[in-house]
C-alpha cells in the first residue's frame, strides 16, 4: 500500500526523512478494524516524528499521521479518535500514558490503517471526508481548550496567539460560533485577513497593545508571545496553554501571575467524549473546518514543505 512514512529521523532536516512509497498491508488484530483511508490530515506532530521527537520510543519504520477518515469493510463511513489508552485505563484519556497514531502504531497517511474499535466514530452523512479528517488532533485540542479549560462564557473576549494554524483556525471558528468576541494576532496582513474571513472580530500584529485586556488567551506559540499573553489578560483571567512552537523558555513573570491572579491551564488533545461533542457542535453550528491545502497522498512532500515553512492557512489534508 502507499504510505507517507519515516525510516530514519533527522532532527535538523526533517523533510529529508520523509518517504512516500510502498509499505506492507496491515494485519488486523482482534478488537481492531481495518479502515480504508479517504482523507488524512497533517499535524505539527508529524514534523516532530520526522525529527525523532516523541513521548514514546519510536519503532522504525513508522507510518505518519494522527488523524483520518475513511470506510470500513462494510462501506460504513467513519472518522478516527486519535488517542489510544493503555490496557484497563478508565476515565479521561488525556491523563493516561496514551499514544496517538504514528507513535506506537502506524498512522493514517496511507491507503489503510488498523485501529482499535473504540477509536472508530460514525461520520455524519453531511460531513465530507476532508472535514472529518480535520477534526482529530487540532480541532479536538481547540475544543478542549475552549469549552473545558478556558472558563469562557458567551460575550466574553478571547485572544488567540497566531492566526493560521489548525488549532488557531479552529478556535476562531468555534469561538465565533459559541458567541465569544474573538481577537487574533497574526504576523502578516494576509494571515490577519484570513482570520477575519473566518470570523475574528479584530486582528492585531504580534505584540500590539490591545484596546482592553481579555478574559482568556489561547497560547500555542510559547516563548515569542508569552509576555504579550500575560500582559493582555485581565485580572483573574485564564491562559490556556497547549503548545510552544517558538520555544519553551519564556520569562515566566511569576509576579504578574500571582498578583493578577492569572490561571494557567495546560491542555492536551481531548477525551473521546469531547471528540463526540465536538462533532455534534460542528454539525449543529454548521461549521466547516478550513482546509488550506488538499493534495493526493502521492504529493505529500509539498504539504510537509508548507507546514515546515509555516505557510499553513488551516488544515493540510491528503486524499486517496
Amino acid at each position: 500500500m502507499l504510505a507517507a512514512y519515516v525510516e530514519s529521523p533527522n532532527f535538523d532536516d526533517p523533510l529529508s526523512a520523509l518517504v512516500v512509497g510502498e509499505r506492507p498491508d496491515p494485519v488486523v488484530p482482534e478488537g481492531w478494524s481495518l479502515v480504508r483511508i479517504k482523507a488524512a490530515s497533517l499535524n505539527r506532530h508529524d514534523i516532530w516524528t520526522l525529527q525523532g521527537i516523541s513521548q514514546h520510543p519510536l519503532t522504525m519504520p513508522i507510518t505518519l499521521g494522527c488523524d483520518g477518515a475513511g470506510t470500513l469493510d462494510d462501506g460504513s463511513e467513519v472518522l478516527l479518535y486519535p488517542a489510544m489508552t493503555t490496557a484497563g485505563w478508565c476515565g479521561d484519556e488525556t491523563l493516561d500514558n496514551y499514544s496517538v497514531f504514528s507513535e506506537l502504531y502506524n498512522g493514517t497517511q496511507a491507503d489503510y490503517v488498523v485501529v482499535p474499535d473504540r477509536n472508530i466514530i460514525a461520520k455524519p452523512a453531511s460531513m465530507s471526508f476532508a472535514t472529518a479528517a480535520s477534526l482529530g488532533t487540532a480541532w479536538l485540542t481547540a475544543y478542549r481548550m475552549l469549552f473545558t479549560k478556558s472558563q469562557l462564557r458567551p460575550g466574553m473576549t478571547m485572544l488567540i496567539q497566531g492566526a493560521s494554524g489548525g488549532v488557531s483556525t479552529a478556535l476562531i471558528q468555534m469561538g465565533r460560533a459559541a458567541g465569544m468576541t474573538v481577537w487574533v494576532t497574526g504576523r502578516s496582513a494576509e494571515k490577519r485577513a484570513h482570520a477575519e474571513a473566518l470570523g475574528a472580530h479584530q486582528t492585531f500584529p504580534p505584540g500590539e497593545t490591545l484596546p482592553r485586556r481579555v478574559d482568556a488567551v489561547f497560547e500555542t506559540v510559547g516563548e515569542a508571545t508569552w509576555a504579550h499573553s500575560l500582559a493582555s489578560l485581565r485580572r483573574g483571567g485564564t491562559m490556556v496553554l497547549a503548545g510552544m512552537t517558538s520555544g519553551n523558555d519564556p520569562a515566566a513573570n511569576i509576579a504578574t501571575i500571582f498578583i493578577e491572579q492569572i490561571t494557567i491551564a495546560g491542555s492536551v488533545l481531548g477525551t473521546l467524549e469531547e471528540m463526540r461533542n465536538l462533532i455534534d457542535f460542528v454539525v449543529t453550528a454548521d461549521i466547516t473546518p478550513t482546509v488550506g491545502l488538499s493534495l493526493p497522498l502521492e504529493d505529500a512532500v509539498a504539504g510537509y514543505r508548507d507546514m515546515w515553512a509555516d505557510k499553513t492557512n488551516g488544515k493540510i489534508v491528503f486524499t486517496r
